[in-house]
């Protein structure tokens, strides 16, 4: 249980409740400060068996596996994997864009839910959180720690925070990418207003980086229908020029537009060893984080 009672409009604890069956689990080993329940790139103490290697001066002869010596006459030393803790980094989408929704929800206030609740999640089971508001800059940081008092912090920024300003969002992952030192889970919510050619080198930085990266693409059901009926008049929220269209004229080509896009973007987190979630807004928030957890069991630990 978390110290802080108050209601946060963006936690269900319903939903936690049902999610914390799911262990939050990164694909890769992680470096923490810790020991906790994922695995580590390093040897150390756990009940799983690594590999036997020689003896040499100095080793700890408790380590000492006698049965493999009676059988060779030769000295083995038994190595286990190191279980460490995880470093959750959620980078959330702050720009102007965000604050669209057709559902009732704007895609801020999913991306809220989505943060929020692998944040609760990944510190009940004594990992680190932190995060990265995101617009035109890196709007507020807080780097990730592991008790709740630091949670609570982290959800008085996701409920202070507003969509508003441009999106810049490249430069901002590769400053990420090159700022935080040990390899993390970085999480980034996003509607991805961005070429994907120029994602692509975000992604393969921070994987360089040896981070796991997992991405919600968060998308409003209007921006993948497109079924408007009658001329209308499109606002830019990054501050752009209005643009008034009959979207007759007009659906096919973005439909289209849409569709290039969508397979190029699914063609280069591929490529890029992503994690990638497509997320429509009309979605279940905890069917998008169910599928989310269970695929990431499946992987967890990979060295």
């Amino acid at each position: 249980m978390l110290p802080d009672q108050r209601s946060r409009s963006f936690l269900d604890h319903r939903v936690l409740s049902r999610l914390a069956a799911i262990p939050f689990s990164p694909r890769f080993p992680m470096l923490g400060t810790v020991s906790g329940r994922h695995a580590s790139p390093h040897r150390g103490s756990s009940v799983e068996f690594a590999e036997y290697r020689k003896y040499v001066p100095g080793d700890d002869l408790r380590r000492l596996d006698w049965r493999a010596f009676g059988r060779s006459d030769r000295y083995y030393v038994k190595e286990f994997e190191a279980d460490t803790n995880l470093r959750a980094c959620f980078v959330v989408d702050t720009s102007g864009s965000m604050a669209f929704g057709s559902t009732g929800t704007t895609k801020l206030d999913y991306a809220r839910k989505i943060a929020g609740s692998l944040g609760y999640l990944a510190l009940q089971q004594g990992d680190a959180v932190g995060l990265s508001c995101v617009a035109k800059g890196i709007v507020k940081h807080i780097p990730p720690k592991r008790n709740p008092a630091h949670l609570m912090a982290v959800f008085d920024t996701l409920e202070q925070t507003r969509a508003a300003g441009e999106s810049q969002l490249a430069p901002v992952l590769h400053e990420l990418a090159e700022t935080t030192r040990q390899r993390a889970l970085m999480i980034l919510i996003s509607d991805l207003f961005v070429e994907p050619e120029t994602l692509r080198s975000c992604f393969q930085h921070l994987r360089f980086r040896k981070h796991d990266v997992a991405v919600f693409h968060l998308l409003d059901p209007q921006e993948l229908k497109f079924d408007f009926r009658r001329p209308m008049r499109f606002i830019d929220l990054e501050g752009g020029p209005p643009l008034f269209a009959d979207p007759t004229e007009i659906a096919a080509r973005y439909l289209d537009a849409v569709r290039q896009y969508l397979e190029a973007m699914k063609q280069i987190v591929l490529e890029s060893g992503v994690d990638y979630h497509q997320v429509s807004l009309e979605e279940d928030y905890e069917q998008v984080l169910m599928r989310f957890l269970i695929r990431r069991t499946r992987t967890r630990g990979a060295r």
